[in-house]
């Protein structure tokens, strides 16, 4: 125990000195000012004790979410302030290391069987659930086209994944960014299948990735890093990062998970269950 929280107290040390430099410097982002509001509204009840991901429910007022490696192979309805509300169990699910969930617009969650933190997982696996009947599940399998080695040398180690959102006909996938600081974005078909992915872009990003998410309007995303949050444009509905904005430090312990309660106020999570809103300046 004491053990745990010196490390978990080198952790937070690390997060104060946390910046955006290299990124305004070699990926064109803006320094964003402290976040306008940051209020820490609950905490998330006992079942979810590893928060890995958080998504609006179709009702707008509540939340799904999830535990990662290890955890049950359940989401959990919550509101705001973490209080549980529902279950839904997979029974035929396995949990090998959920990392996010999502939704798109025609009622259909998505859930990333996707954490590889050694590179060296090849079944890759992200469920497509309906919400209103979740006993339908489709099952989308994927592998980096890119990969050739099982793991990669440690310099190489950029094919673990715990950020997506849906957007369109797609899915859009963000890389931890365990070895080079460069995260790479995959796009996967939301429909059923087995696809082999390759890169649609990189940038420079001195932290890493754990949570992304595309807001209401779909003219932003914002990527959740331990430390930092980096907001990207969309421009004529296309995802890419050719449209660096804003990059902002923020310290919460491990975040791991974030999602839009509107386009400029966020509901962001982290693994000690602790749920926070964060308010931004107008973009």
């Amino acid at each position: 125990m004491f053990q745990s929280k010196i490390v978990l107290w080198l952790f937070n040390l690390q997060l104060l000195f946390c910046s955006c430099h290299k990124e305004s410097s070699q990926s064109d982002f803006s320094k964003g000012r402290h976040f306008y509001k940051v209020t820490k509204i609950g905490d998330l009840a006992s079942e979810v004790n590893e928060c890995s991901g958080l998504i609006k429910t179709s009702k707008d007022t509540t939340f799904w979410t999830h535990n990662d490696s290890g955890g049950k192979s359940e989401i959990y309805e919550v509101d705001i302030n973490g209080k549980l509300l529902s279950t839904i169990n997979f029974t035929n699910l396995i949990n090998e290391d959920w990392e996010e969930i999502t939704r798109d617009n025609n009622g259909n969650l998505y859930i990333g069987d996707i954490g590889n933190n050694a590179n060296k997982r090849r079944n890759l696996t992200i469920y497509k659930v309906k919400e209103s009947e979740p006993s339908k599940v489709e099952t989308i399998s994927f592998h980096y086209a890119d990969q050739e080695r099982f793991p990669p040398a440690k310099e190489d180690m950029n094919f673990d994944c715990e950020a997506f959102f849906a957007h369109g006909d797609s899915l859009y996938l963000f890389s931890k960014n365990r070895g080079n600081n460069l995260v790479k974005m995959y796009a996967v078909p939301n429909k059923a299948g087995n696809y082999a992915l390759l890169p649609k872009g990189e940038v420079l990003i001195n932290a890493m990735v754990t949570g992304a998410a595309i807001s209401p309007d779909e003219k932003t995303f914002a990527l959740l890093t331990y430390g930092k949050v980096l907001f990207f444009g969309i421009k004529k509905q296309q995802i890419d990062f050719k449209h660096p904005k804003k990059c902002y430090t923020f310290a919460f312990q491990q975040s791991e998970a974030i999602t839009f309660l509107t386009n400029n106020i966020l509901l962001i999570s982290n693994e000690q269950g602790k749920l926070a809103k964060v308010q931004i300046e107008k973009k």
